[in-house]
């Protein structure tokens, strides 16, 4: 008797590939640019992770010809000090782009949407200011939290259609999984949020045309929680010694599935 093996041919969607045609792109309109347009990060406190997302946005500032200033305040300063040095960054015509780096002192927790909206909207990067949350959900033009636009730009690059499709989201924080819900409703998905409360996850998520995982717990997704012809994107990003982690098993769901992201690289 003869034993027939089949084999799933996945499409590695590559974020790092899509990253080298948009820096092209951004590099000419900034050397066009007869004013640079200046990037201010504001990090209250000492917080060794949100320092390394810092420098890659420093980092990146200079491969695209963005100036980038970082600000560190100490992490005792008063919530009036904070939006008295954002409102002379607001009137300030050189800088374009104000970040206020997440997550805040212990002590701040409380004031971080008073913080967020000190920014001018038109200057809110991360697209987090009640003006610009406003604007997603009315589907009007807006600035967008970066990483749920950036999943928009993958699956549009990928030829990837959500219109009329099932989206399973797993995660529910405000800058990726209730924004990129919002992107996917204004583009007329139909959107399922789950979140660790959720119950019979597998269930739900193996339903999803399309699964999209952002809650930093690697190895969440496994094999038995996706099914054939779906395409997975793995936002989850987790440090586990020298190795960056997903959220997806990588090795055993990109076996079953269609189209699928690596991490890291995706």
């Amino acid at each position: 008797n003869a034993i027939i093996i089949t084999y799933t041919t996945c499409m590695i969607i590559s974020g790092k590939e899509i990253q080298t045609k948009y820096i092209k792109i951004l590099q000419d309109k900034v050397s066009e640019m007869e004013h640079k347009p200046v990037l201010v990060i504001i990090q209250i406190g000492e917080n060794k992770a949100s320092r390394v997302y810092i420098n890659q946005k420093i980092k990146f500032g200079k491969l695209l010809g963005v100036p980038v200033e970082f600000y560190q305040l100490e992490e005792d300063v008063t919530l009036e000090f904070i939006q008295k040095l954002i409102g002379d960054f607001n009137h300030d015509d050189d800088i374009c782009g104000i970040i206020v780096q997440l997550p805040l002192p212990q002590h701040l927790k409380q004031f971080q949407f008073e913080i967020i909206d000190a920014i001018e909207p038109e200057k809110d990067v991360d697209g987090l200011t009640s003006t610009n949350l406003k604007k997603l959900m009315s589907n009007e033009e807006g600035i967008v939290p970066a990483t749920a636009k950036g999943i928009m730009t993958m699956l549009k690059e990928s030829d990837l259609e959500v219109r009329g499709k099932h989206v399973v989201v797993v995660g529910r924080s405000v800058l990726v999984g209730r924004s990129l819900s919002q992107l996917l409703l204004n583009q007329d998905a139909t959107v399922t949020i789950c979140h660790s409360k959720t119950k019979n996850l597998a269930t739900i998520t193996k339903s999803a045309d399309i699964l999209i995982t952002a809650t930093g717990y690697p190895g969440l997704i496994t094999k038995d929680h996706v099914s054939e012809s779906q395409t997975v994107i793995d936002v989850g990003v987790t440090s586990t010694g020298e190795l960056l982690e997903g959220d997806v098993d990588f090795e055993e769901v990109s076996k079953i599935v269609e189209n699928i992201s690596p991490v890291p690289g995706g």
